[in-house]
């Protein structure tokens, strides 16, 4: 199946529904599926051929969207840049991938004239809100002056986009998903969350990351795309209200923010606030399901390389449910394997640690021109995670670590997640992170991130006998750190430990 059979099934069945909302302006799938056939024709001429890296710079809008679909129907590959980076880094993904043609938001049109004088490969500078510099065609223009263009078909396995790694670690790995790879997410997550055309799903995830799962699956049954590009916890509750949201799919911060905001009963009239691509603090949830008791909560797993593998139902989150299998990401989701094994890729005792690895369509055919990346984490035909963990007996799976983030004090083992789970129900701590900092006796000791209810104090005494009462004492804080700043994050939600850590471990070697 190729992604683009998404949209030629929703113009069929519902060519006169809503399609996209983006501020005051409504389209219906038959003017959605026009534009996106014109803005087809027009890349064309302006030379993107079948296979081609056509790459997208811009908040998400529904031009991002229709943008999104003109370049899978002309057979191209889309390349969505981090809207977060600095522009050398995104010069670097732009040369790294090839990119012919990019396409900016007005927000991002001084990052384009900072890179184009360095970036001859691209042919075509789009602007997506209008003429004017650097733009060397204007989106609209585009789209009015062409003819509808018929779809260059691709197969399954041709590719259909490259996604950008973080690059903590080194320089960003260019992830490549295929036709059928994206499509699998969409299918699975469609049966998983058994949504209809009755969905109008809000775009609060970033459209370039693959958190933003609404992008195809609420295609897939021809349902509502609603976008917005600056997104705060105001904003989402004023679309909820105005727009009759159904489907939020987000990040344990963004939903804690939503139940702590004064309007919050708002949002009850959700159906499913999804979450997923950072752990849920079992403090943050017992906010959120008091301030939305009648909402569903879902959470998936999954990574660029993986997407949503994992499924952790509605069932498993409501009153009087198993509050243990609240601690996991769930099971794997239909079509999907998921193993616990060992460093020699030996599948381990349940509730056994190992790292987890998976397979299933949903997976990366490899890692854009890095062969021996690519190597080292497709072996054997599986996804290997760098996620620690273990499986129960009924196949659910429980992840107590990045491997990068596992602490080891005094030769034990300290799962940072399982410390965050008892910090953040301090009733003075609104967000943390846990974090293994250097120590002449214990090598590396736990040190605790936390920032606070506005007018509260927290003294480590007091945090460390507060976690005494329900975890071990090797696992408990050593040390403490209080911000007034919102911890540092990723465009997808993931607190970022490297820039936690990094300052305590300049100049050092650590083992982990």
């Amino acid at each position: 199946m190729r992604l683009t059979q998404t949209l030629t099934r929703a113009v069929l069945v519902r060519p006169d529904a809503t399609a996209t909302i983006d501020g005051d302006r409504v389209r219906t799938w038959r003017q959605v599926h026009d534009r996106v056939r014109r803005l087809s024709g027009a890349l064309r001429g302006l030379g993107v051929k079948a296979g081609d890296r056509v790459a997208v710079l811009a908040n998400n809008c529904d031009a991002y969207y229709e943008a999104y679909f003109a370049i899978l129907w002309s057979g191209a590959c889309i390349v969505p840049l981090n809207t977060r980076l600095a522009p050398a880094e995104t010069r670097f993904q732009l040369q790294d991938a090839g990119a012919s043609v990019l396409f900016f938001g007005e927000e991002f049109a001084a990052v384009a004239a900072e890179l184009k004088p360095q970036l001859a490969q691209i042919g075509a500078w789009i602007g997506m809100d209008g003429p004017g510099e650097p733009a060397d065609h204007a989106f609209e223009a585009l789209i009015a002056g062409a003819e509808p263009a018929d779809e260059i078909e691709r197969e399954a396995e041709d590719l259909a986009g490259i996604f950008y790694t973080g690059g903590t670690t080194g320089l960003p790995k260019g992830v490549m998903l295929t036709h059928r790879s994206l499509t699998a997410m969409a299918v699975n997550l469609t049966m998983s969350l058994k949504v209809d055309e009755t969905i109008v799903n809000l775009h609060s995830a970033p459209m370039f990351h693959l958190a933003d799962i609404g992008t195809f699956m609420a295609t897939m049954v021809g349902g509502t795309h609603v976008f917005v590009r600056r997104l705060d916890e105001n904003v989402m509750l004023d679309l909820i209200e105005r727009w009759g949201i159904t489907h939020i799919f987000t990040v344990p911060a963004i939903i804690d923010r939503l139940a702590r905001h004064p309007r919050a009963a708002v949002a009850r009239k959700l159906k499913i606030l999804g979450y997923g691509g950072a752990p849920m603090p079992m403090g943050t949830y017992d906010v959120a399901r008091a301030a939305f008791p009648e909402v569903d909560f879902v959470q998936g797993f999954g990574m660029t390389e993986m997407g949503a593998h994992t499924f952790l139902e509605a069932k498993h989150h409501r009153p009087g449910a198993d509050p243990e299998k609240m601690k996991s990401v769930g099971q794997p989701a239909y079509g999907y394997e998921i193993k616990v094994v060992d460093p020699e890729g030996n599948e381990v005792p349940r509730r056994t640690l190992g790292e987890i690895i998976g397979r299933g369509d949903n997976m990366m055919i490899g890692y854009w021109n890095r062969p021996e990346e690519t190597a080292r984490a497709l072996r054997g035909g599986w996804m290997w995670s760098g996620d620690a963990g273990f499986m129960d007996e009924e196949g659910f799976v429980y992840i107590t670590d990045r491997l990068k983030d596992m602490i080891v004090s005094g030769g034990e083992n300290v799962y940072s997640i399982e410390v965050e789970n008892v910090v953040s129900r301090h009733p003075a701590v609104v967000e943390c992170a846990v974090i293994g900092v250097p120590d002449d006796k214990w090598g590396e000791r736990v040190h605790a991130v936390v920032v606070l209810k506005p007018g509260e104090a927290l003294e480590l005494g007091a945090l460390a006998a507060h976690c005494r009462a329900s975890i071990a004492g090797y696992k408990t804080p050593r040390s403490l750190e209080v911000l007034e700043a919102p911890l540092p994050r990723s465009a997808a939600g993931k607190v970022l430990k490297t820039e936690l850590r990094a300052p305590w471990w300049e100049g050092r070697e650590r083992k982990v």
